[in-house]
């Protein structure tokens, strides 16, 4: 509210001074030079919103009255916001001439005393107008000043904001590595050594228990490397932290996947989640590199459920049109047949005739490993 009525304020002030200047030149005989410093002196209520109109028409009042303050302060607010040099020097020399020319007796030449009178008149007259346009120039370079200040003060804000993110990015890809090199492999070796546990005894007990030690460590690698990859995406979206993928996503993974895709599902519910986990991502590498390496191709989804196994089957037909040469390290095939071979499936992946390609995976219901898909495993 204060900043708001500071302008009008000060703007109603600068009226009431120039219609003092108005009053003290006051000549109830000359009235046209009267009304044109009364004009002058309302006119400054436009000075903020049109300033190089301000002063033309408070220099009149300049030509046929001595009441000056209106036009010095329309040319101080002009000088305060406008950037143009030769502008504001033109408009000096206007004000200094016609202030002279309102007195003509300065100008007649006819004695060296009148023109040196006339020499000393627009010097003084020349100073009085550049006043104000030094003081509004000033004026402008401090509030340029300000507003730079500001600029650089944000702009070190966020530098520093920036390196603090660093800082943290940097310890979580730290901790993301000791993870991923101590814990990761800990508990991979131990869902290795309960597979083999469970496969190389006869005891029921020890086999079941084997069994639990293998999927709980199986389930407990799948959130690791989850939160592991959470860590390394440091600064990143919000929704990192959501819950991972299920099957009822797949239906959008398709839709969103940028190919013609059929989707045919014949799945159970209650699938665990690293199992569900692992079809989706098996999906979602799969369309990937369809879009990557068969523009124009489509592709067909098949979800089937056969003697207690997941088959899981993605096809894409022959591309239509050139493919454009995009690097790749295959390392998405081989941490899709790492995470198979630790859920006891496989994951197979190959051209076919068409000139397709067609990746299958194939898992346990219950996530637990057989002695086939431990084999297969540790082949791959």
């Amino acid at each position: 509210m204060i900043s708001r009525r500071t302008p009008a304020l000060l703007d109603a002030a600068v009226v009431a001074v120039a219609l003092a200047d108005v009053w003290a030149h006051w000549d109830g005989d000359e009235p046209l030079r009267m009304t044109c410093g009364l004009a002058a002196a309302f006119v400054l209520l436009l000075r903020r919103r049109l300033p190089f109109l301000t002063f033309l028409l408070t220099l009149p009042a300049v030509l046929f009255s001595d009441a000056v303050f209106a036009c010095l302060v329309a040319l101080y607010t002009l000088a305060s916001l406008s950037r143009h040099r030769i502008l504001l020097a033109v408009c000096a020399l206007a004000f200094t001439f016609g202030n002279i020319a309102s007195t003509p007796e300065l100008l007649a030449p006819t004695l060296d005393l009148t023109r040196a009178a006339t020499l000393i008149t627009f010097g003084y007259t020349a100073a009085t107008a550049a006043a104000p346009v030094f003081l509004g120039q000033l004026v402008q370079t401090r509030r340029d000043l300000s507003a730079r200040l500001a600029e650089i003060s944000e702009a070190r804000d966020h530098e520093q904001m920036l390196t603090a993110q660093a800082v943290l990015a940097k310890e979580r890809a730290q901790l993301a590595r000791e993870m991923h090199d101590v814990v990761s492999h800990q508990v991979g070796l131990i869902a290795v050594r309960a597979g083999a546990l469970q496969v190389g005894t006869r005891d029921a007990q020890v086999k079941e228990a084997a069994a639990t030690i293998r999927r709980l460590s199986v389930q407990t690698l799948d959130e690791l490397r989850y939160m592991v990859s959470v860590l390394r995406a440091s600064g990143g979206r919000p929704t990192e932290l959501t819950p991972q993928p299920s099957l009822a996503d797949i239906e959008q993974l398709v839709n969103s996947s940028g190919i013609e895709t059929e989707l045919s599902s014949q799945l159970p519910d209650g699938l665990p989640p690293t199992v569900q986990r692992a079809i989706y991502r098996t999906i979602q590498e799969a369309l990937t590199n369809a879009r990557k390496h068969a523009p124009g191709a489509t592709a067909k989804v098949d979800l089937r459920h056969e003697s207690g196994l997941i088959r899981v089957t993605v096809t894409n037909t022959a591309p239509s049109r050139p493919a454009l040469p995009l690097p790749g390290a295959h390392y998405g095939l081989v941490g899709l047949s790492q995470r198979a071979a630790l859920l006891g499936g496989n994951v197979t992946s190959g051209p076919t005739a068409d000139g397709g390609y067609r990746l299958s995976l194939e898992l346990p219901v219950d996530g637990v490993p057989r002695s086939a898909g431990i084999s297969r495993g540790h082949a791959g």
